[in-house]
């Protein structure tokens, strides 16, 4: 397996909890401390705090302690290479069904 297919398995991985996509979400209009990233879930801070090892291992999210709070911030990179994975998909499927819709004369 290549690094690159690799590195888009641990970000479907890491998406495909509810908990950590919310985390995702709510690091996408900025930077939090773990203790605000815990504020809307349900689950305990030990918790996300394992959510978020998760994150930093997939690439998603990195984190850097400033005095006793760490700081989460979303590493958008990680993200472009999961989305040119799909777009190229979607350009294959595209290119499929207009070959099919052309044989069908539509």
């Amino acid at each position: 397996m290549s690094s690159q297919a690799a590195a888009i398995d641990a970000v479907f991985h890491a998406l495909a909890v509810p908990a950590r996509r919310a985390m995702v979400e709510r690091l996408s209009l900025g930077p939090a401390s773990v203790t605000e990233l815990a504020k809307p879930l349900a689950i305990s801070l030990p918790a996300v705090a394992q959510h978020l090892e998760v994150l930093v291992t997939s690439g998603l999210v990195r984190t850097k302690k400033t005095g006793r709070v760490r700081v989460c911030h979303i590493e958008p990179a990680a993200l472009r290479t999961t989305e040119d994975w799909i777009a190229k998909r979607r350009s294959n499927w595209a290119r499929c069904l207009d070959r099919l819709a052309k044989e069908l004369g539509e």
